[in-house]
C-alpha cells in the first residue's frame, strides 16, 4: 500500500510549528472550480471551505480575507469597515508576489510577507472548517478555534 506524499508547504510548516490541531485532505484540484469544487470531492459543505482572498485597497496596501466558500466579499462594505476609498481582489500575479502561493493554493499561513488578515466572523461558530494549505488541491481540516489562535483575524461582517 502507497502512501501519498503530501507537500511540505510554507503554511503546513507553519502550522505544525503553532502546534496546530489539523489534518491534510487532498483532492484532483481543477482550474476555476473554487470551493465547489473542493467540498463535492472531499464530500462537505461549501459554507465550511473557507477561501483566502488577497485583496488590496486604493494604495495598493494588500491584505487576506477569509471567507465561506458559499459567499461573496462585499467589497464596498469591507473598504467601509476598513476606513478606504476602496478595496479590489489582487492580480494574480500580485497576490503571488505577496503570499508566495500561487492563486487556488493560497493558504493565509506561512505567507512570505505579513499581511492584515480579516475573518467573515460566522466562520467562528462552524464545528470545524477548510483552509487552503498551500497549494492546489490541499486542504487543511481544523477548528476554526486554531485559526484564530494562530492568525489572529480581525472579524468582519461582510459576506453577501
Amino acid at each position: 500500500m502507497s502512501k501519498e506524499k503530501i507537500p511540505s508547504t510554507p503554511a503546513i510548516l507553519a502550522l505544525k510549528a503553532k502546534g496546530a490541531d489539523f489534518s491534510i485532505h487532498t483532492y484532483a484540484y481543477e482550474e476555476k472550480g473554487g470551493t465547489r469544487v473542493s467540498s463535492v470531492k472531499l464530500g462537505v459543505d461549501e459554507h465550511c471551505v473557507i477561501k483566502t482572498l488577497v485583496m488590496e485597497d486604493e494604495s495598493a496596501k494588500p491584505l487576506i480575507i477569509l471567507m465561506h466558500g458559499d459567499k461573496e466579499v462585499s467589497t464596498k462594505a469591507l473598504a467601509r469597515f476598513l476606513g478606504v476609498k476602496s478595496i479590489a481582489p489582487c492580480k494574480p500575479d500580485t497576490a503571488h508576489k505577496h503570499t508566495g502561493y500561487l492563486v487556488g493554493g493560497t493558504s493565509p499561513f506561512g505567507t512570505k510577507k505579513p499581511l492584515s488578515i480579516y475573518m467573515e466572523k460566522s466562520i467562528i461558530d462552524l464545528q470545524e472548517i477548510l483552509i487552503n494549505a498551500g497549494a492546489r488541491g490541499l486542504l487543511a481540516k481544523m477548528p476554526p478555534s486554531e485559526l484564530v489562535r494562530i492568525l489572529k483575524p480581525r472579524e468582519v461582517s461582510v459576506a453577501i
